[in-house]
């Protein structure tokens, strides 16, 4: 797929004219941001003909590939037929994607409903478990991200991303999210977890009333793709269990088998068995407005009020989702996740070597995030995090940023059909646009 180039200076006449009617605060890549026409596969065009390998895929919702045949098709075929009824009617797309999606939770008698997105989700997901649990205290991490409403903003623990301290909820946060830095990060997987565990335990203790729910995102995707140990999880579950505290696990951007090792990012912790909720969006869609969640259907029907969703479970947006996910688990994209993300973790890591910019390399699967630091410290860098970024954007290379004081990780986030050959590409240009920056910083 090819398009004649643009005019030079595209970019900067639509960048005036955004700047003059949408908000100040909404984030725009790039010290010069550019428009994406079009895409194919893994690489996308912008407005003026430049052409980029695209290693975040709208931050890791284009999931399968741009422009995927499959997905296409069904979504012209749908809306050729009825672009929209709302949740009043059958709706055969939703209850067909919503009987494969309850099946893979591994959720018991698991029932489904969908929303537009990852924030609607855990919304949903918050109004379910306070109403089961009569209370509005929820348990979230420290450094975590779950949406932008007031609610989800109320259980983010990272500040950059939690622009009020108001709040329809009481949230007590959990020390786990950040295996290498803290008061923690010392001791040994085993240690601590435990030390997490106890710290849960002693928390609980000094709480007055009732605690409705733990909400954790198993890799932490806004945070710098950050996690604790495996089996953390598993063992704060037997912990929540004792209390008939809920968990619901915010599968946003671990979910569909980005990971490589699992289907879930809860299947890391699974020692207990799988968690009372889950939420989903991005990746689903490819590109559709797709979320949802699934649970128990104890926690699912425990509502007294009617509901609807007028556009949550689409007719297009489901068929989307139906031809996206066959399509992910017919080319084993979970596997290619784990084996073509491995070899670019390991490229990454080689590239990093010797430079004193880079603290940590770290991830798995196709969720790779890369921490910068001041030169010679172990100080967060967002300036050299900006410049990678923009070096790489030069070079043909789209990353992703977060994390963070100002967001000092570069998130890598490709979508799952990436070939070893665009691996070794990325790794390359990566590689080079590290120099770059180094050289440029202060």
């Amino acid at each position: 797929m090819t398009r004649p180039p643009g005019a030079p200076g595209t970019h900067e006449t639509l960048l005036a004219r955004h700047r003059a009617v949408l908000p100040d605060w909404l984030a725009l890549y790039y010290e010069r941001p550019i428009e994406i026409t079009h895409g194919e596969g893994r690489h996308v065009w912008d407005a003026e003909g430049n052409r980029y390998l695209d290693f975040f895929g709208g931050i890791l919702t284009t999931m399968t590939a741009h422009a995927l045949p499959e997905v296409t098709k069904a979504v012209a075929e749908q809306a050729g037929r009825v672009l929209h009824t709302s949740t009043l009617y059958l709706d055969r797309p939703m209850v067909e994607l919503a009987e494969r999606i309850a099946v893979l939770s591994g959720i018991p008698d698991a029932r489904v409903f969908f929303t537009t997105s990852g924030t609607e989700a855990n919304d949903t997901a918050l109004l379910l478990a306070t109403a089961l649990r009569g209370s509005n205290q929820v348990l979230a991490m420290r450094n975590s991200y779950h949406g932008r409403s007031f609610s989800t903003v109320g259980i983010t623990g990272n500040s950059a991303w939690s622009p009020t301290s108001l709040s329809p909820l009481q949230t007590l946060y959990v020390h786990g999210g950040v295996r290498t830095r803290g008061p923690f990060a010392a001791l040994s997987d085993e240690g601590f977890t435990a030390a997490c565990v106890a710290d849960l335990r002693d928390m609980l203790d000094q709480t007055r009333g009732n605690v409705a729910a733990l909400i954790a995102e198993p890799v932490q995707g806004v945070g710098g793709f950050t996690s604790g140990p495996d089996g953390l999880f598993a063992a704060f579950r037997s912990v929540l269990a004792e209390r008939g505290i809920l968990w619901i696990s915010d599968e946003v951007q671990t979910g569909w088998g980005r990971t490589g090792d699992h289907f879930w990012g809860w299947q890391a912790h699974a020692a207990q068995g799988p968690p009372d909720m889950l939420t989903f969006a991005k990746g689903i869609g490819n590109g559709m407005s797709i979320g949802g969640v699934v649970a128990r259907a104890e926690v699912m029907n425990c509502l007294d009020a009617n509901s609807i969703s007028t556009f949550g479970g689409s007719p297009v947006t489901m068929a989307a989702g139906l031809a996206n996910l066959g399509y992910v688990l017919e080319h084993d994209l979970q596997g290619n996740a784990r084996r073509v993300g491995g070899l670019l973790l390991e490229r990454l890591r080689g590239a990093a070597a010797g430079l004193d910019i880079v603290r940590e390399v770290r991830g798995r699967g196709l969720m790779i995030g890369m921490e910068l630091v001041a030169p010679g410290t172990d100080e967060p860098c967002p300036e050299a995090a900006s410049l990678i970024l923009e070096a790489a954007r030069a070079s043909g290379l789209l990353l992703g940023k977060g994390g963070g004081p100002g967001g000092s990780v570069l998130r890598i986030a490709p979508p799952l059909t990436l070939t070893v050959a665009e691996a070794e590409e990325g790794a390359t240009l990566l590689a080079a646009a590290l120099k770059e920056a180094r050289a440029n910083l202060c």
